[in-house]
């Protein structure tokens, strides 16, 4: 092992590298108040949620996911399977964003609001044309407060002019629904332009949330088996997903573990 090797800074206990990957390997009550302990530190933070996907696709920006202000966090069951397979563990919690950011925002705003402050001003960027509009609806419908929307085609054109756009709005926090990878690498190369304290990588939450796709019954959901379900309502768009890229990953994962031998 060289010097280099030597001195370079191990994951956290909470953590399991995944693919080079460190996710937080937290149930959801714990990640909920680390976000919001750093809120009132005032730290800028991005989140983002780590499937097979994620994976495949951005790799090119692993190191810059490395950021210690920057969480990932497990989202699937491809997750689980990657985690005994590497680790021997799995991972305590499913911390899919369709449920976890509706949740982590109410959490806010109630917080915000037992301090007699302000609850937090949201901006939702991303999705085909009218589907922000109408997912703001329903989380204005939840309380919250959102404080404009672009839509991830025309709109979201000229990214100087998306900035200028979100700052002048007020906005704390900014959900970009672009999809993997662009969401990811329009926060990275944005995020220190942007005034918002959180800025996260949600995908296809306000298709969810503006009732555009609908979610599994509860009981595939406990089952883990939403991914099936959506295979089954979109199979053209999915079928490779939940198919190729799935050996894609797995051989990632085994790729890693490897070379991660050989270093040390």
């Amino acid at each position: 092992m060289t010097v280099m090797e030597k001195s370079s800074p191990q994951p956290p206990a909470d953590t399991l590298m995944i693919a080079g990957f460190p996710v937080l390997a937290l149930t959801r009550m714990p990640l909920v108040s680390r976000l919001l302990a750093s809120w009132e530190q005032g730290r800028q933070r991005c989140l983002f949620f780590v499937n097979t996907n994620f994976v495949n696709q951005c790799e090119s920006m692993r190191q810059a996911l490395s950021d210690p202000d920057i969480c990932l966090v497990n989202d699937g069951i491809g997750m689980d399977i990657a985690g005994w397979l590497l680790h021997r563990t799995r991972f305590p919690d499913n911390l899919n964003g369709t449920d976890l950011v509706p949740h982590l925002l109410l959490q806010l705003h109630d917080k915000q609001r037992q301090a007699a402050l302000e609850g937090p001003r949201i901006f939702l960027l991303g999705a085909k044309p009218g589907i922000a509009f109408r997912a703001a609806a329903t989380l204005a419908d939840m309380g919250l407060c959102i404080v404009g929307t672009l839509n991830g085609y025309e709109e979201s054109a000229d990214n100087a002019g998306v900035v200028d756009a979100i700052n002048a709005a007020g906005a704390d926090i900014v959900l970009v629904a672009m999809g993997n990878p662009v969401q990811e690498r329009w926060i990275l190369d944005h995020r220190h332009q942007l005034d918002a304290r959180w800025l996260m990588g949600v995908g296809a939450l306000l298709d969810f949330l503006a009732g555009d796709k609908p979610r599994a019954p509860e009981w595939i959901r406990s089952c883990r088996l939403e991914w099936l379900y959506r295979l089954s309502l979109e199979p053209r768009r999915l079928f490779r997903r939940y198919t190729i890229d799935i050996g894609r990953f797995l051989i990632r994962c085994r790729r890693w573990r490897h070379q991660s031998r050989i270093e040390s």
